[in-house]
């Protein structure tokens, strides 16, 4: 009778035990991730972009965290470091902008275009309006171009959305449109800022219309730009052996870059792009260095993504071990929101994949739902798909609004569902067949 007892509470004590353990670790994910998104996004790292050593100090700290995992390096230094350099053009020291003896916020009132020049005036500039309402091709551009040649003055540009609609310009195609000078947009809605590998002459800014004054006659403009033609930076890259075939690699991949400061202060943190998806490579790492799978499993975070997909073109133009031992590729950006579920693009072209994650998403419950659609150019995994490799890009489809603005925050990223998200690629990747 005691024995029974004894066993039996034993028995319960154990499966109590294991209860807490798994619910413990299905809290930690969230938790884990959310560390590492805060860790991220702080001031320390200066926006992971290319002033004050943002960049680097990401880097550093993927690194230790590899080590600390115990992930192998490719490189033999064991650095886990993959070193190259691209040109950008950074705003490191002031940035501001009067209009009308109002200052305004950089980031929240006002965008400095990213191939701007650096501006100064002296006192007081006076403004010069030009409306574009009716600027709907390249003839009437051209014409309307002719007037931006006087130093005498700035230009506020009022309905430059119009002439963007009709002629196709881009963010960033648009500034290479403006001669030297100080160029004022008007913007209705979000502004976004970018990353760009070249400079123009022209310094291009763009303002919230809802803090403009009705009538703008001058302005005081402060810019400080600096080209620099070789930023060095670095991808990191660790992977964990496999157990039964070594040679053969499922990869997960993410950018760790965003696009730092715009101005010394005025930080765009990426919470959600791509800290996130930055996270859960991390998290995975240490999964799966606790948990060996049969095929090798790579861990690539890049640089450069913001600035035209450059860590991953790198990549692949010099890889660290033959691109046709990778299996399957799963890229993770924006992925720290799946309220609603996610979206796996190029899932069309790995239909079969598309197939079986969707089965164990069924299965478990885990996700609302698994978008599936066409190859985009938009992430890392397209320069590894346009030279054949298998691959797909993840990302969530979330609630918040947020993207290349200063509002990308810890505080603001949810990390709904990241614990479904992070068990449903560990099981795709257990359950993923062989050749």
């Amino acid at each position: 009778m005691r024995f029974s007892y004894l066993f039996t509470r034993c028995f319960w004590l154990l499966t109590l035990a294991l209860f807490l353990c798994n619910d413990a670790v299905g809290r930690d994910v969230k938790k884990i991730i959310k560390k590492h998104v805060t860790v991220l996004t702080s001031r320390d790292f200066h926006g992971r972009g290319y002033v004050f050593d943002g960049g680097k100090k990401a880097a550093e700290y993927i690194a230790d965290k590899f080590k600390l995992y115990g992930l192998l390096p490719f490189e033999k230094d064991s650095t886990f470091w993959q070193p190259y350099s691209f040109p950008i053009n950074t705003f490191p020291g002031e940035v501001s902008l009067n209009i009308n003896n109002t200052k305004l916020v950089p980031g929240v009132d006002y965008i400095v275009n990213a191939a701007s020049s650096s501006y100064h005036t002296d006192g007081w500039l006076k403004l010069r309006t030009i409306d574009l309402c009716d600027v709907k091709d390249a003839e009437r551009w051209n014409a309307i171009k002719y007037f931006f040649k006087d130093p005498e003055y700035g230009y506020f540009i009022k309905n430059s959305d119009t002439v963007s609609k009709y002629l196709k310009f881009s963010i960033r195609s648009i500034a290479k449109e403006f001669p030297k000078g100080l160029f004022i947009l008007s913007k209705h809605g979000k502004m976004i800022w970018t990353a760009n590998t070249d400079t123009v002459g022209g310094t291009i800014i763009t303002v919230q219309d809802s803090v403009l004054p009705e009538q703008i006659t001058k302005v005081k403009a402060d810019i400080d730009a600096e080209y620099i033609q070789k930023f060095k930076t670095q991808n990191v890259v660790g992977y964990v052996r496999g157990t039964e075939k070594p040679d053969s690699f499922i990869v997960f991949s993410a950018h760790y870059d965003h696009l730092g400061e715009m101005g010394e202060g005025t930080i765009f943190p990426g919470a959600s792009d791509n800290a996130s998806g930055t996270s859960l490579v991390l998290y995975l790492a240490r999964y799966f260095a606790e948990h060996p799978q049969k095929y090798s499993i790579a861990f690539m975070l890049f640089s450069g993504e913001e600035a035209g997909l450059l860590g991953s073109t790198h990549y692949v133009q010099y890889p660290l071990f033959p691109l046709s031992q990778i299996k399957f590729l799963i890229n993770l950006d924006i992925t720290g929101d799946a309220t609603n579920g996610i979206t796996m693009v190029n899932g069309q072209a790995n239909i079969n994949e598309y197939n079986l994650m969707t089965r164990i998403n069924e299965e478990q419950d885990y996700l609302p739902k698994i978008n599936n659609r066409e190859q985009t150019q938009n992430s890392d995994h397209y320069p590894f798909c346009n030279v054949g490799v298998k691959g797909i890009f993840i990302y969530g489809l979330g609630t918040k609004p947020y993207y290349h603005d200063v509002f990308d925050t810890a505080d603001e990223i949810t990390l709904e569902n990241i614990d479904a998200l992070s068990n449903l690629l560990i099981d795709f990747v257990v359950e993923l067949p062989g050749k």
